[in-house]
């Protein structure tokens, strides 16, 4: 498929302006150029142009808003030098698998400031002797050259920024959660359920109180009515004790009148 037919098809009844990525990997170039990618395009941030037998940047649109181009496995030179003026805001720049040969080609990509990631892999410049430190020595802005930096720590993958990214956004809503606290009314339903609680609690320690007050009431009162009936036992038994012995005194004394009787008439 040519590569403006598969524009059109990318499109998917989509304005040009509303665009923001377009992959074109795989389809054919008319005479190695670009045909049907045009200004309209301006919203456009990522493009693929992958293996499409692509030779000249030279058509190339302005696309200010671009920030990722992908010319792997094409037939490219030279002419880099119109990155910088059509594309001036990338920050990553895939060029393996192409025809360049020499540092002065790469060096026109001086004027790209904010690249920070650039791949020559399969270039026939990677066989340079000290290629990675003249690399790194000429573009002083890039970070990684085919997919490491200077320490050979390995660039972060798109898709693992991408999670690290999602995984900040869910920390955020937790705390955000956290700091919300619980959703209106739970805390006026949790007082009421312990204020019912303490309800229950007081209405069961009342009566379990009266019943223990009445039982309480109910001994002291036969205490008391037995100590009474103890005191009448003790009164009654000392009544009779001192009938008795008034009885032994009156006996005593009819017993010593008749002896006095008795000795009157025997004088």
């Amino acid at each position: 498929m040519e590569m403006k037919k598969r524009i059109n098809l990318e499109l998917r009844n989509r304005a040009p302006e509303e665009v923001t990525e377009l992959v074109l990997d795989n389809c054919l170039c008319v005479n190695g150029e670009i045909e049907g990618l045009n200004d309209a395009f301006k919203k456009l941030e990522f493009l693929s142009m992958a293996n499409v037998e692509l030779s000249s940047l030279a058509r190339l649109p302005s696309l200010n808003k671009l920030r990722k181009l992908e010319l792997s496995d094409n037939i490219i030179s030279g002419g880099l030098e119109v990155l910088a003026e059509k594309c001036p805001n990338l920050t990553y720049l895939n060029l393996s698998g192409n025809k360049i040969k020499d540092l002065s080609t790469v060096e026109a990509l001086q004027n790209l400031k904010n690249l920070k990631s650039l791949d020559l892999f399969n270039c026939e410049i990677t066989n340079l002797e000290d290629y990675r430190e003249s690399i790194f020595e000429l573009l002083q802005q890039i970070t990684y050259l085919d997919g490491f930096d200077q320490e050979d720590n390995e660039a972060p993958d798109s898709e693992e920024e991408d999670d690290e990214d999602g995984d900040e956004d869910d920390e955020d809503e937790d705390e955000d959660e956290a700091e919300a606290g619980p959703p209106e009314g739970y805390e006026e339903e949790e007082e009421e359920e312990e204020e019912d609680e303490d309800e229950d609690e007081d209405e069961g320690g009342s009566e379990l109180g009266e019943g223990e007050e009445e039982v309480g009431l109910s001994y002291l009162m036969k205490e008391e009515i037995q100590d009474e009936e103890d005191d009448d036992d003790y009164v009654e038994e000392g009544e009779e004790e001192e009938e008795e012995e008034e009885e032994g005194l009156r006996g005593e004394k009819r017993k010593r009148d008749a002896e006095d009787d008795g000795e009157e008439e025997d004088d």
